[in-house]
């Protein structure tokens, strides 16, 4: 994959979530790497929130995210792990209309370079939910750097070829009820 300066760059807004019981804004590492990368790259962070493990607050920030026409990328972290309190694939599933199967494939793949085996217990998600990309990744910020610099940068730069989620965006609600 390439970069093209044939195409002007498209700043997106991008909101994100951190699904924890225990960060503060003083503590959360991860939302704040996902934050410093996403303006470092020439986006927006349209919010940036941190909500319990708990399924249902999390679709409840997520769903008015999804409805929000400004925002147009939703990016979690946390809560993608096998323990009992990990509940971010179960909150996000139901949510979007059409999973992206190939980035949390991708993603474990890329992982397994990094930490081996232990890439199997991440459960990372991605997908499309009324117009609004959503992705899920692990709780450590190490998963964050990974997920936003090895896949998500260049899949949100308009200019990636030779294809790239932003310029799919204006067709993403084709044949939905109010879609184009």
């Amino acid at each position: 994959m390439t970069t093209s300066t044939e195409r002007p760059f498209v700043p997106l807004n991008i909101a994100v979530l951190t699904v924890s019981d225990s960060r503060t804004e003083e503590n959360d590492v991860s939302g704040k790497t996902l934050a410093d990368r996403i303006g470092g790259a020439g986006h927006r962070v349209a919010d940036k929130r941190i909500v319990p493990d708990d399924i249902y607050k999390i679709r409840a920030i997520l769903s008015a995210w999804i409805a929000d026409e400004s925002i147009q990328v939703a990016i979690t972290t946390g809560g993608t792990g096998v323990t009992g309190r990990d509940g971010t694939p179960e909150a996000v599933r139901p949510l979007l209309d059409k999973v992206l199967d190939g980035f949390g494939e991708l993603f474990r793949m890329i992982s397994y370079e990094e930490i081996k085996t232990s890439s199997l217990q991440s459960r990372a998600i991605a997908g499309v939910a009324n117009g609004t990309y959503v992705f899920c990744l692990p709780g450590s910020s190490g998963a964050c750097r990974t997920g936003w610099d090895r896949l998500i940068s260049a899949q949100l730069d308009y200019r990636t070829r030779p294809c790239n989620l932003v310029e799919l965006m204006p067709r993403l609600l084709e044949g939905k009820p109010g879609g184009a």
